[in-house]
This record gives structure tokens, C-alpha cells and sequence, in this order.
């Protein structure tokens, strides 16, 4: 049997989880940005989207201070990144930007959950 990848959504349809994720089996999906924020050695963790030119812009400064930690010797640095995938869901582009907003950030919530530098 196939698997289902971490981020796929309750239900959700994918070529891993050909019959939609359910607990059972598949598991509740994974919060990353947070799990990886709990591990020694991180010293920045975040998830970001890429569905608003303002998200984005936040998605490109995280990106950014993730490489500046890790370059700096603070620890490890991770960003999560919410994106679509219009093809693969047959969605139109905007529609999928929709889907990332309304289904997957109500499930996987943005925000900075470490910065070694803040505290």
C-alpha cells in the first residue's frame, strides 16, 4: 500500500492516498514548522505561503534569516512552505491559492515557532 505525505489534508485526495487520508491509516498530517522548533540545535523555524505577494514577501525574508542562522552558527534553520499544485489538484491557479488559504492554513497556521535571535 502507498503512503500518504505529511502535509496531505484529511480527506484529501492524492496520488499516495488515492482514496483520500484518513486517521486510521494514514495518520494525522504532520506539523512540521513545529516539531522541528522543538528539536536541539534549531535555531529558527517557520512556515510560510506563497498564495499573496505579501506572503511571499514574508516567505522570502524567513527563507533569508534561515540561511543567516545557520551561516551565523546559531543552529539549524527550517521553513516550511505552504505552496499549490493547480495541476495535480485540477484547479485553476487562483483557485488553488484559495484551497491554501481556506483548507491549508486553518490546519497548518503560519508563523515564526523559533527564532534563536528574538529571545
Amino acid at each position: 500500500m502507498s503512503g500518504s505525505e505529511p502535509t496531505t489534508l484529511m480527506g484529501q485526495v492524492t496520488t499516495t492516498s488515492p482514496r483520500g487520508r484518513n486517521r486510521e491509516y494514514y495518520g494525522y498530517p504532520i506539523r512540521i514548522a513545529e516539531q522541528i522548533a522543538l528539536c536541539d540545535g534549531t535555531a529558527f523555524s517557520a512556515r510560510v505561503a506563497l498564495d499573496t505577494i505579501p506572503n511571499i514577501r514574508k516567505a522570502k525574508a524567513a527563507i533569508k534569516k534561515a540561511f543567516e542562522v545557520q551561516l551565523n552558527g546559531l543552529g539549524t534553520g527550517f521553513v516550511e512552505i505552504l505552496s499549490t499544485c493547480p495541476t495535480n489538484w485540477n484547479m485553476s491557479p487562483e483557485e488553488a491559492h484559495e484551497r491554501v488559504r481556506n483548507e491549508m492554513m486553518p490546519v497548518f497556521p503560519l508563523g515564526v515557532y523559533k527564532d534563536v535571535t528574538e529571545e
